[in-house]
């Protein structure tokens, strides 16, 4: 049954904002001098926008509101809701409105939706390629400057769950503050002594993981380990604490690493190289 999408809210995001910024981008000083030459101004376009590909759907919430700023009182009915799979000629939201104003807004909410689908759709390509082994997908911090809420709320429509939101809600000790500290168990006892909750530290080595855990690392981010080494290291920690796989993990290679009994397993190209969904939007005069 068609139905209108909800007021979109996500922590840490201004919807408002985004849309202004994106469209003071576009518009410039001289405004859509195209839709302003040649479209009168009184015309009312419908418009449908529809998915050419089979898609999981993200971000029209997101295109609701770049029409809406534009045309305060243009009609939208959304026929799906994020997070839907939907197939290939499938309509997703139809549109009834000031012309000019839904020309104008018509790229922003593309390039949007798009963008969001795209990665929604990888998302849930890697989630189905490991359902049934108990492994939880991650996305990580590999996202674009100023979408990152924007990019890690579609991968969750598409199935993952977030990592890390930013720098600031969890320790992530890495190789480099390794070599600075001189060993895996300072860094982690640093990490300690500084009063932090959540430690992950990430190993590269099976000789690392004891260290590791003594120190008080609560989280392993086993890193670029063959699913053989990562099969012993998950044996090794023994369920002391959540295991991470990360690196180079492709949708040809999840499963075997699912299968190894690892608690995570983070993917960087979800939000750093998914294609764009490819979605159009047609308009016609009303």
């Amino acid at each position: 049954m068609p139905h209108d999408q909800p007021a979109f809210q996500l922590d840490g995001f201004d919807i408002e904002a985004f849309v202004r910024s994106t469209l003071a981008e576009d518009l410039g000083e001289r405004g859509d001098i195209t839709s302003d030459a040649v479209i009168p101004a009184d015309a009312r376009f419908t418009g449908t926008m529809d998915s050419r590909d089979a898609i999981t759907v993200a971000g029209l919430p997101v295109a609701v509101a770049f029409f809406r700023t534009l045309d305060p009182e243009v009609e939208v009915e959304s026929l799906v809701t994020d997070g839907g799979s939907v197939q290939p000629g499938a309509d997703l939201m139809r549109l009834n409105g000031r012309g000019r104003a839904m020309l104008t807004a018509e790229r922003s909410a593309l390039n949007t939706v798009q963008h969001l689908s795209g990665i929604a759709t990888m998302t849930r390509a890697y989630v189905d390629r490991i359902r049934g082994t108990g492994a939880t997908l991650l996305d990580t911090r590999k996202t674009l400057p100023g979408l990152r809420v924007l990019e890690k709320y579609a991968t969750r429509m598409g199935g993952a769950k977030n990592h890390r939101m930013g720098l600031w809600d969890a320790a992530m000790i890495k190789d480099n503050h390794i070599a600075v500290a001189g060993s895996v168990a300072e860094a982690v006892r640093r990490a300690v002594d500084a009063g932090i909750a959540e430690i992950i530290v990430e190993v590269d080595r099976v000789d690392q993981i004891e260290p590791a855990l003594a120190a008080g690392a609560t989280h392993l981010l086993l890193d670029n380990m063959e699913p053989s080494i990562l099969r012993g290291a998950v044996t090794l920690v023994g369920g002391r604490v959540p295991t991470e796989a990360s690196g180079g993990v492709r949708l040809e290679t999840i499963r075997a690493i699912a299968e190894t009994g690892v608690t995570y397993i983070s993917v960087g190209r979800l939000t750093q190289s998914a294609p764009a969904a490819d979605i159009g939007l047609d308009f016609y005069a009303a």
